[in-house]
């Protein structure tokens, strides 16, 4: 074989050699400008990627609520929507709806508990009288819950307000006492705790920034509370405010007073302990100890009375 026809052969796998060396450079030249694109300028995401990003409540429940408010706000009065926002600002405007949402989340559960009701009274085979009365009363059932779990929220909410308020006017006191105006002793109670006071002191504290008379603030506070002791207090602050008395004086005796009606509490529930407990007295501990005390005795006494036990 000629030198020239070795040349061929050689020249042709060189070839290969060099274009797969150019493919590779290539593609690993590609990956690098697709990571720095990735890196700097991230492709926008598309509307489906978007909605797929947010969570399942917000994607189906929330657009079924807001179909049923629309539905339910048609034959709702103006007086029981504002009902239904004072108590939601009194439990503290749970999972921010408003009067329209709660009343949708109030019609889906209605409904919702109907037709579950309904399916399962079908396959059990109940006449359908009763299975419309059954529906009828479960779907009331559902209308109403979301009543009874927003007056927990309230409840609850007040009374973390109560236990939370004479520690917070021992801070007001002290911060007062040390030279800080009262909206800087707000601030201080913000700063130093997370709970349904401290929060609402931070919206009056914004109410006042924007432009609000303090005095109205403080009494939109005590709307949306409702709660005894911080309404007298605030009207306390508000009068002394009018009057021009010192406001570490009106603190320390309000301050004074929760301490005491704390202890107050705390001893009254102490006292309603033994009443609370006497049903599971009654109903649980009694009974287990009479089968353990005269279960043995049981078969004698009836055997002295003729009567004879398995």
């Amino acid at each position: 074989m000629t030198g020239l026809q070795l040349l061929v052969p050689l020249g042709i796998a060189l070839g290969v050699l060099l274009i797969f060396a150019g493919l590779a450079s290539s593609r690993r030249s590609g990956t690098q400008v697709q990571d720095r694109l990735t890196q700097y300028a991230s492709r926008p995401k598309t509307l489906e990627e978007i909605e797929l990003e947010q969570p399942f409540s917000e994607r189906v429940l929330m657009p079924m609520i807001r179909s049923m408010a629309r539905l339910v706000t048609r034959f709702a009065p103006q007086k029981s929507m504002e009902t239904v926002r004072h108590n939601l600002e009194l439990a503290g405007n749970p999972n921010n709806w408003g009067p329209a949402e709660f009343l949708g989340v109030r019609g889906l559960a209605g409904v919702m508990m109907g037709v579950l009701t309904f399916l399962v009274l079908n396959m059990a085979g109940l006449p359908m009288e009763k299975k419309l009365m059954f529906t009828f009363l479960l779907a009331a059932l559902g209308f109403q819950y979301p009543i009874i779990w927003l007056g927990g929220k309230i409840k609850k909410r007040k009374a973390n307000i109560v236990k939370a308020l004479p520690d917070a006017l021992d801070l007001l006191t002290i911060s007062v006492e040390a030279g800080l105006g009262f909206d800087g002793a707000l601030a201080k109670v913000t700063e130093k705790w997370d709970n349904e006071l401290s929060r609402e002191f931070g919206r009056v504290l914004s109410e006042i920034r924007m432009g609000k008379l303090r005095r109205e603030a403080l009494r939109d506070l005590a709307d949306r509370a409702e709660v005894p002791d911080l309404t007298n207090f605030i009207a306390a602050v508000i009068q002394a405010d009018q009057l021009g008395v010192a406001m570490t004086r009106v603190l320390r005796v309000q301050s004074d007073q929760m301490r005491t009606k704390r202890r107050q509490r705390a001893e009254e529930k102490a006292q309603m302990a033994p009443v609370e407990m006497t049903i599971p007295l009654v109903l649980l501990i009694f009974p287990s100890l009479l089968v353990v005390i005269l279960g043995p005795a049981v078969p004698k006494i009836a055997g002295a009375f003729g009567i004879y036990l398995p």
